[in-house]
């Protein structure tokens, strides 16, 4: 074993200029008055998430490992990394009129943005589960955290709680599997790991494979751990409910994908994790989207929505063909991006809308077509590429993914997807109906947006518009990127 190298540090250099500008952004706050001077903070937090973001791109085509094999870069892990640089910003840029109300703690809200999206590129970028084990619980007590920055509310104090008690309890069960793989093949390293488990699935690995599975879960909230999701989602203050609805969520994804297709991709294991994701994927359409019928709550409805989104996603894990095309996974990947635009843009309708508005009810929302017409134009463009309604790129993420499983033969999984996108549309159109058909209250005035809420509220609309248009180079750079895993 070697020494670290430079050419170490140079291939984790995005997380590392997040570690210190997180610590930068903490330190500046003990010179500048943030309740009047928010803005330079914000800015300053912002070219570290730019910073970051051109150091990932310059590592394009390395498809390397670092830190003797525990760091590995490719075009897999990049993809990732940008997708979650890309909602830490249109987060801070959105909550920029939530932070001008509350008025404290503001460089902490910053600060743990950053180290939490440090946290979840390193998930990404390691194929050790040890590793990936440490980077969950970095970004899940960073999560912990800013779901109670809201620290005067009772509700926010009460969703950190849950989220905290819930992710310990299903991290323990994921740290259990991982010891439980380790006793089985000798080892943490995923590749070693492949090799291991070529043979006949023995009962103890599938014993280890269920219990992974399980704490990842909770980490997606697929049926039937996503109970914390509505109550950590309604609590939790909007700008961190929007980060947690994407990153979190995509962080999760990216290291199943990982685990599932470089350690548990050959053999009988593979055949019997495939049926369990088509079960699981069944299952949380449905509950995610029946449940959302019944909400009157928006961040309610949103939680229930991201779980049956889920779901869709799970069917793209079914269909994974470890060695083969990687249609599967390149569908879920560019799934999650088309997912990281409509979603924050919808939460940043909600941020804005927040300060105008009593209460988070769906029926607030009356008469916003007239109160803000651009504001509601983005927001039914928004819940419209939820439902897969075209032009809209949430139509061609879905369409590309159910064509990944129904070339896999997983027929019905996609013919209840399909159902279930119909029935999405009804609890979406209902925000749209209260929005254009009904009448605002008698006192309402008009909804002000700030110049930089307004950045990222253009630019999820153009994102959600733009891949609609243009859904053919984000699908190969992702089928490209799914190429990639190193194993």
């Amino acid at each position: 074993m070697t020494d670290i190298s430079l050419r170490d540090i140079q291939l984790l250099l995005p997380e590392v200029i997040l570690a210190l500008w997180a610590s930068l952004v903490l330190t500046v706050d003990l010179f500048i008055d943030t309740r009047r001077h928010r803005q330079p903070l914000l800015a300053l937090a912002l070219v570290g998430i730019v910073g970051a973001a051109i150091a990932s791109v310059a590592l394009l085509g390395q498809n390397t490992t670092a830190f003797f094999g525990l760091v590995v870069v490719d075009d897999f892990s990049i993809f990732f990394k940008l997708i979650f640089l890309l909602a830490a910003g249109l987060v801070l840029l959105s909550s920029e009129s939530f932070t001008e109300r509350i008025r404290e703690n503001t460089a902490e809200l910053y600060g743990l943005i950053l180290f939490c999206t440090m946290g979840l590129m390193l998930m990404a970028t390691t194929k050790e589960l040890m590793s990936i084990y440490l980077a969950l619980e970095l970004s899940s007590l960073s999560l912990a955290f800013l779901a109670t920055w809201a620290k005067r509310e009772l509700r926010s104090s009460e969703a950190g709680l849950k989220y905290f008690v819930l992710s310990a309890v299903s991290s323990s069960i994921l740290l259990f599997g991982m010891a439980l793989m380790y006793g089985i093949t000798g080892s943490t390293d995923l590749s070693v790991i492949g090799l291991q488990l070529t043979a006949n699935a023995t009962p103890a690995a599938l014993l280890a494979m269920s219990l992974i599975l399980a704490g990842f879960g909770f980490k997606i909230a697929a049926v039937p751990f996503q109970m914390w999701t509505p109550d950590v989602y309604e609590g939790a203050p909007t700008p961190v409910t929007a980060f947690l609805s994407v990153a979190s969520k995509s962080a999760g994804f990216a290291a199943v994908m990982r685990i599932f297709d470089v350690a548990l991709g050959q053999g009988e294991i593979q055949v019997v994790w495939t049926q369990m994701f088509v079960v699981i994927s069944i299952l949380t359409m449905f509950v995610g989207n029946l449940a959302a019928l019944l909400q009157t709550n928006i961040k309610r409805m949103l939680a229930y929505s991201s779980i049956a989104h889920v779901g869709y996603m799970l069917m793209g894990l079914a269909a994974a063909n470890p060695g083969g095309a990687p249609n599967g996974l390149s569908a879920v990947m560019f799934y999650l991006l088309v997912y990281a635009f409509t979603n924050l843009g919808a939460f940043a309708v909600v941020i804005a809308v927040s300060r105008y508005v009593e209460g988070e009810d769906i029926s607030s929302y009356a008469g916003l077509g007239q109160r803000a017409p651009i504001l509601a134009l983005i927001f039914s463009i928004c819940l419209l590429s939820l439902a897969g309604i075209p032009p809209l790129a949430g139509f061609f993420a879905k369409m590309y993914l159910f064509w990944a499983a129904a070339e896999r033969g997983l027929y019905l999984p996609v013919i209840l997807g399909v159902i279930n996108s119909a029935i999405s549309l009804y609890y979406y159109a209902r925000v749209i109906r209260q929005m254009y058909m009904l009448e605002p209250a008698t006192a309402a005035g008009p909804v002000r947006v700030g110049r930089v809420p307004a950045v990222s509220l253009a630019a999820a609309a153009i994102g959600v518009v733009f891949m609609g248009f243009l859904a053919s180079p984000f699908i190969q750079a992702a089928f490209g990127a799914a190429t990639t895993i190193v194993r």
